[in-house]
This record gives structure tokens, sequence and C-alpha cells, in this order.
């Protein structure tokens, strides 16, 4: 089974229609040290970007907004949602489709829904209390982390298929797994209520249709 495969049988075991738009069952999370966010948007199969949505992230990037630009455009030919990290007024200027909140911004309450007038809303959780927060905020989908182990959490440890299953159980929001999410460890997501999977890697080059 391909990540796509994985991730479209899960959000449609658990599909929660937001207002105005539904999520799709696949997010690709930008990162300045691994990806090269336009060359791969623009290098899916159509059967994968028509289930995808992109968070540009690239926060200290000295070419931030030409990135930005960049990659909106081919999102936006593609028929591909493209959120914003943490910046609404680029979110704005790109006429993207929402924004994203870190853990960090909501831990602190630096988030703000309802400025994203209207568009999709997504924030980072990594624990229960994560999960209550962005409940709280009325996001319309949280990203959990790490549910696997991944290079790029090495100081926190992997919440595991069981522990993620029991959150996304309690959670009010559609819950979206991330941290190690490949063909093979999604596989075992299956059943776990997740209303999709998020990915850096994975999605890079490896993705194809089937």
């Amino acid at each position: 089974m391909t990540l796509a495969s994985v991730a479209l049988g899960l959000n449609r075991m658990r599909r929660r229609r937001a207002p105005g738009f539904d999520l799709r069952p696949l997010i690709f999370l930008t990162d300045t040290e691994r990806t090269e966010p336009v060359s791969v948007v623009a290098s899916w199969p159509t059967p994968v970007a028509r289930m995808t949505m992109v968070i540009f992230r690239h926060y200290d990037h000295p070419e931030r907004v030409d990135i930005a630009t960049r990659l909106a455009r081919v999102c936006r030919a593609r028929g591909i949602p493209l959120l914003v990290a943490a910046d609404l007024k680029l979110m704005r200027a790109l006429r993207a489709a929402g924004v994203h909140w870190p853990d960090g911004l909501m831990r602190n309450g630096g988030i703000r829904t309802r400025a994203a007038g209207g568009r999709i809303v997504t924030a980072a959780a990594h624990d229960a209390a994560g999960l209550r927060r962005a409940a709280r905020a009325s996001v319309d989908a949280v990203l959990l982390s790490p549910v696997f182990p991944t290079s790029s959490h090495i100081d926190r440890a992997p919440l595991g298929r069981l522990r993620f299953a029991a959150l996304v159980r309690s959670a009010s929001v559609p819950v979206y797994a991330l941290g190690g999410v490949d063909e093979r460890s999604a596989q075992s997501l299956i059943g776990s209520g997740a209303a999709g999977l998020a990915a850096i890697g994975a999605l890079r080059n490896r993705e194809r249709s089937r």
C-alpha cells in the first residue's frame, strides 16, 4: 500500500466535514533542511496532488517570501490547498487556503483562529494537553507528533501506535499522524481513527500513484 492509499482509507473511515471545505487525507510539510518544496510539489503524480494539502514553514529562510510565492503558484495551478505556518500576513498576500500554528504559539496563546478569515486552520500538538488547546481554539485539524521515531524529533519520545490511537479517540477535532510516517509505519495506523497522514520525507520524492 502507498502512503496515499493508507491516508485515503483513514480519511474515509473518519471524515469530518468542515464549513466550506473538506480536509484532504495527506499533508506535506516543507522543511528548510530537507526539502525544496516547489520542485517536490510539482513532481507529484496527479492522484497524489488531488489528495494533499501543503503546509509552508521555512521560517527563517532568507528567500522565504520568494519560495512561498513560487510554491503558491504551483499549488494554485495543481489545485492543492496551501497553508502558511504562523504568518497571517503572508497567508493573505498569497491568498493561501489557510494557516498552521506551531505548538509553541499554541502554548503561548499566540493563535488567532478568527483572524484566518474563514480559511483552514491547523495546529501542532504533542500530547493530550496540546489536543485540548487546539480544541479550545476551534482549529479544523491537529497534527499530532511524533507518532514514530524520527530524526526531526530525536529529543522527544515517540507516542507509538497505541498511545496515538488513544489520544485520537479522546480528541474532539480531526487528528493527523506526523513523525516517522512512511508506507510501512502508516499501515499500523489503520483503525486508529486518524483523519489522515502528515509527512516531510515520505512525500518528498517517493510517493507514486498505483
